[in-house]
């Protein structure tokens, strides 16, 4: 792995990955971008386990962790809370607005990602092996749920957290994107339904820093 000054970030351009390539570039930190080709299996190869034993992207490597010592850290919703400490960006002083902002990150690890997940991996890419309707039928329910909780907070809401733009909008609008952009599933979910989610993703989108996060790690 690369030895430098600057936080070290090894990514695809997943929605998983984007999450961190834009938190970077939204607190303006200095990185060394490195891309894992999950396709080919490079997530596990020893030296990358070494960073993260799970062989999940992304990671990253902090030179200057909070004791001043290298810090390698995985699983990407600790990277943005970790990286929003660190720069004190993104992520409210004000307690009750900063747990509010922790609960909607969670939100999005425990539920948005896995279910959208798993609604693009049998709706899209894992159609052809399995005949069942029932794996479709309930993420696709889910996600749609989803959608509708998302819905429900942004109405009359810029942002997910009154305060403004912070890691939970980071967090989540990359995987609405990707329902949009690699699953292609905008009709068949019926996107136009949550017009408040998708004026809210368009608007993410349309940071500048947040548009060159999204273009890290790509193949």
């Amino acid at each position: 792995m690369a030895s430098s000054s600057k936080i070290q970030l090894y990514s695809l351009a997943t929605p998983n990955g984007m999450k961190v390539s834009i938190a970077l570039e939204e607190m303006e930190l200095e990185y060394d971008a490195h891309t894992v080709n999950i396709m080919k299996g490079e997530q596990f190869k020893p030296e990358f386990l070494a960073i993260n034993p799970n062989g999940k992207i992304p990671a990253i490597v902090d030179p200057e962790g909070p004791d001043g010592k290298p810090m390698s850290l995985f699983e990407s919703g600790a990277i943005l809370q970790y990286l929003a400490e660190k720069t004190g960006k993104f992520l409210s002083h004000d307690p009750r607005l900063k747990w509010e902002t922790i609960q909607w990150v969670f939100f999005q690890m425990a539920n948005v990602g896995p279910y959208f997940g798993q609604f693009g991996h049998f709706f899209k890419y894992g159609k052809d092996k399995c005949k069942d309707p029932y794996p479709l039928e309930r993420y696709s329910n889910e996600t749609k749920r989803l959608l509708g909780v998302l819905e429900q907070r942004l109405q009359g809401r810029e942002y997910l957290i009154d305060e403004g733009y912070s890691i939970a909008d980071i967090a989540t609008y990359p995987w609405v994107y990707c329902l949009v952009k690699y699953y292609e599933g905008s009709e068949y979910l019926g996107l136009d339904n949550y017009p408040s989610v998708m004026a809210w993703k368009e608007r993410c989108m349309a940071r500048p820093a947040a548009a060159k996060g999204m273009t890290v790690c790509t193949i």
